[in-house]
């Protein structure tokens, strides 16, 4: 069985939650109450423009998993973190296929929620122009994808207890708002209008979904 948690608050805090300990199989649901770039755990700062953030109100954080930043606002996007302990059925030694079970899970899911014809990449890192400054314009293994846009990015933090993989799609893809928030030589909008495939149902729906999915896949 998982333990559930939800959560709406700031994405700091949310961010930099520890692991429990001990660590259990378990969903964090989160949504975000303000708008919020977050960076992956290695990306430069001087991929944002800092002061276009402050003016657009959006906080600049930094979660623990890698990859480009991901843009969360307020009911544009369904963030959660799946955490699995070492000794969990889906725990996998191997970092590079570690995520193919969750990307099966949302295949799943999205298949309910009548997103259909999606796969689940596992092949290695496919980068692109922009993908080490905006997550969703590469591909990592078990995201899920079609006809090559992104519909759920998938990262991931290993440590002794277990894995923690933070995953998110979006409901409303707005690539203005993404390509004006990064420094020059940046992503344009329309650079950025076709690597993502919005999920058009709630975000209570998709959570319903996932769930149900993660039990019985």
């Amino acid at each position: 069985m998982w333990h559930i948690e939800i959560d709406r608050g700031s994405a700091a805090a949310f961010h930099a939650r520890d692991l429990p300990d001990p660590l259990q199989p378990t969903m964090w649901w989160f949504e975000v109450a303000s708008p919020a770039l977050v960076l992956g755990s290695s990306q430069p700062i001087e991929h944002v423009d800092v002061t276009a953030c402050a003016q657009r109100g959006v906080e600049v954080v930094r979660r623990r998993s890698g990859g480009g930043a991901v843009l969360l606002q307020p009911h544009d996007a369904t963030w959660v973190d799946v955490l699995v302990p070492r000794d969990h059925p889906r725990w996998d030694d191997d970092v590079g296929r570690s995520a193919w079970w969750l990307g099966e899970c949302w295949q799943a899911a999205l298949e309910a929620l009548g997103v259909a014809g999606t796969e689940v990449h596992r092949g290695p890192m496919v980068r692109t122009q922009w993908s080490d400054r905006v997550c969703f314009a590469g591909t990592g293994g078990g995201e899920v994808i079609r006809d090559g846009a992104k519909i759920v990015g998938i990262s991931q933090r290993r440590t002794r207890a277990g894995a923690r993989f933070q995953c998110a799609l979006y409901h409303a893809w707005r690539p203005e708002a993404h390509a004006e928030l990064f420094s020059p030589p940046g992503p344009t909008a329309a650079d950025l209008a076709d690597v993502v495939i919005a999920v058009d149902a709630s975000p209570a729906a998709v959570r319903a979904a996932f769930e149900t999915a993660i039990n019985t896949h």
